[in-house]
């Protein structure tokens, strides 16, 4: 006598015939030891850019062979899923459904017959309990703990290893303490994209690393190109800016006069003279003179001291307007700064 076939059985297997016969990517999940209040709340959120199906690895396999796939791809990523869904998306590569997924993962409190899925250690300190039963609890768990200054204080680092089992008592204390040392979440097991075949690992990308290293080989390439004169579109208006400021600095120094230096060889001219005039006696300088200098002298000690910042300065400042005119008239400014 030929079994039946319950009904939805069949309806699921030919869902997913067609989620497997379809273009976009094809995951797995581990939904182990999520709580159904949580699975529907993460559904709801990824819905808009993913489908989620729950379904037995036998109807999986299944389907997996009406769609005319290899059975061996679809068991690749199925290892390590101890409840198995399906997630499907046809907007998302794989890289991107690994990123969505991690997001929601959590931690909840332990139960009774869990074992730790890392290494976990209890620092020493203060708690925010205050003296009673509370501290034999801990003691009885395995976390020394006594009074100190009104407060239930954990005695010495505690360390628990990877693997081992966890009591209910040790469960209910850890949810004291804030721990909630199991993971839950829509945990990526492998995907499937356009035959290319990708394990969590693999898709666990350091991206914000790669971001920074981007960055820094980016910036040390373009002072590499500037130090040795390398001209492209993105070097040439630096390295015209920088040829600018030396002309420039050139000029003044050669006491070049043009449209370009006259004001600042004046200025630098007026200042030196200031600074000569205060130094002679007072019966020697005119009415002018002596206004000049009276206006300026609250400042003259610094303008004397720092003539050479100054030119400095006004080179800098040369060279941010000589830059703008340069992107325009190309390398045939430089000569005019010296007639």
């Amino acid at each position: 006598m030929i079994p039946k076939v319950a009904g939805w059985k069949k309806d699921k297997v030919t869902e997913l015939t067609e989620i497997f016969s379809g273009d976009g990517v094809v995951a797995v999940v581990d939904v182990s030891g999520v709580p159904a209040s949580n699975m529907i709340d993460m559904r709801n959120t990824l819905r808009d850019r993913m489908s989620i199906t729950m379904a037995k690895k036998s109807l999986m396999r299944i389907a997996w062979t009406a769609a005319g796939r290899s059975l061996d791809e679809l068991e690749n990523i199925l290892e390590g899923a101890s409840q198995p869904c399906v997630v499907h998306s046809e907007s998302m590569n794989a890289f991107e459904i690994f990123g969505e997924l991690e997001k929601t993962r959590q931690g909840r409190p332990a139960k009774a017959g869990e074992r730790f899925p890392e290494k976990i250690t209890i620092p020493a300190g203060p708690t925010e309990f205050g003296p009673g039963p509370i501290v034999g609890e801990f003691n009885a768990v395995g976390i020394p703990a006594k009074i100190d200054k009104g407060k239930v204080a954990i005695q010495r680092d505690t360390t628990f290893e990877q693997g081992d089992e966890i009591s209910a008592d040790l469960g209910i204390m850890l949810a004291k303490l804030g721990i909630n040392p199991i993971e839950i979440g829509l945990i990526l097991s492998g995907a499937i994209e356009e035959g290319h075949i990708f394990s969590s690992s693999e898709l666990d990308l350091d991206t914000e690393g790669l971001r920074n290293d981007l960055i820094l080989a980016t910036s040390g390439s373009f002072n590499l190109a500037c130090n040795v004169g390398w001209f492209s579109v993105v070097t040439t208006p630096t390295l015209i800016s920088k040829a600018s400021g030396e002309a420039l600095s050139v000029a003044l120094e050669a006491g070049i006069v043009n449209d370009v230096t006259a004001s600042f060889i004046l200025s630098n001219a007026r200042s030196r003279a200031l600074s000569l005039a205060g130094q002679l006696d007072s019966s020697a300088l005119d009415e002018e003179l002596l206004t000049v200098l009276g206006a300026a002298s609250s400042t003259q000690s610094n303008e004397t001291a720092s003539s050479e910042a100054a030119q400095e300065e006004v080179v800098e400042t040369a060279s941010e307007e000589e830059s703008e005119e340069e992107e325009d008239a190309g390398f045939e400014g430089l000569g005019d700064l010296f007639g």
